[in-house]
């Protein structure tokens, strides 16, 4: 069993007072706590392809160039390494405050209420604590940053496409960002010595903004990053190995959401994906499908990649994240 607040763990079977409507948009950011912070911030502008924006002493903003998002990804200086929070957008302040009113109406726990936010950007947003204790913010009237197109040949980041995450119940999980956030199913990864082990989830056209994968713990399984095309995407990829990057998996295409693949380790161990051409689904007539992952050209439609097997997924369970319940300080 993973740990669990006893107020959110009632929060799946807890009936609404709304009418459900979607409010979460897309996907903004995702923040680390990292304890090597000048080894973290070096990789990920140097070596990945993002801009620091804005950094402090022991904290950093990083932006993606072709991204409006004032920062795809946070780092904070800390001496034990963890998922600090995943950060969702809404279009209003209405919709921020009816996303709390939702929540907190079913007995999840308010991390903070909606008020200003103090990071880059600003905005209108609150914090909670999913069923497994993950800090998942929301928000809304961030501003936006000046962004620019990615040019051809150039294999950095657009923006951050897309969060998988770990744990021990994933249907609890699931079932949780089905009610609450209103996600959508796409598709799902099973086996038949396995049963169900990754499900795909969309708060917008696009195949998924989150995934939610089988783990032995609650803990981040990736974060993904849209390239300009398949070119960018593979000189990003050579860029990155010949850089000493670990390569965990890839070069390769999926079959669910038809999206390139290529995983790295960073220098903490957590796993980073250069990803392009994600599907974008008609919501109206999309039925989910199951796909079993012991078929290679699920996991692979290409056959390029090293085959995936027990010791490349374990690669992606990552450490338990030793933060869960616990808001970050930022």
């Amino acid at each position: 069993m993973t740990e669990t607040d006893p107020t959110t763990a009632a929060a799946v079977n807890a009936p609404l007072d709304d009418n459900g409507e979607r409010l979460i948009t897309h996907l903004r950011h995702v923040d680390l706590a990292v304890p090597d912070y000048d080894k973290q911030l070096q990789f990920y502008t140097e070596t990945w392809g993002l801009k620091a924006e804005t950094t402090d002493e022991g904290i950093s903003f990083l932006a993606a160039e072709g991204s409006p998002e004032n920062y795809s990804v946070r780092l904070r200086r800390a001496d034990e390494k963890r998922l600090d929070l995943i950060s969702f957008g809404a279009a209003t302040a209405e919709d921020v405050d009816r996303m709390a009113q939702r929540l907190a109406s079913g007995g999840v726990s308010l991390v903070s209420e909606p008020d200003k936010l103090q990071t880059p950007g600003g905005g209108y947003g609150f914090r909670f604590f999913d069923i497994d204790g993950r800090t998942v913010e929301i928000s809304s009237d961030v501003a936006v940053r000046q962004h620019r197109k990615i040019e051809e040949g150039e294999s950095i980041p657009v923006k951050l496409s897309h969060v998988v995450i770990n744990g021990p119940e994933p249907e609890r999980t699931v079932a949780f960002y089905e009610k609450y956030m209103k996600f959508a199913l796409s598709d799902t990864l099973a086996s038949p010595h396995m049963g169900e082990v990754m499900w795909f989830m969309r708060t917008n056209p696009a195949h998924h903004s989150l995934a939610i994968a089988r783990g032995p713990h609650v803990s981040l399984h990736h974060a993904s990053f849209e390239m300009r095309g398949i070119d960018e995407y593979m000189r990003g990829t050579g860029r990155l190995m010949r850089a000493g990057a670990r390569k965990i998996w890839g070069p390769g295409r999926h079959m669910a959401g038809n999206n390139t693949f290529s995983y790295f380790f960073d220098p903490h161990g957590n796993t980073v994906e250069y990803t392009t051409e994600l599907e974008n689904l008609d919501e109206d007539s999309w039925h989910p499908h199951i796909y079993d992952f012991s078929d290679p050209e699920v996991t692979d439609q290409w056959g390029t990649a090293n085959p995936m097997n027990e010791l490349v997924a374990k690669e992606s369970f990552n450490d338990p994240d030793r933060g869960v319940f616990v808001a970050p300080p930022v």
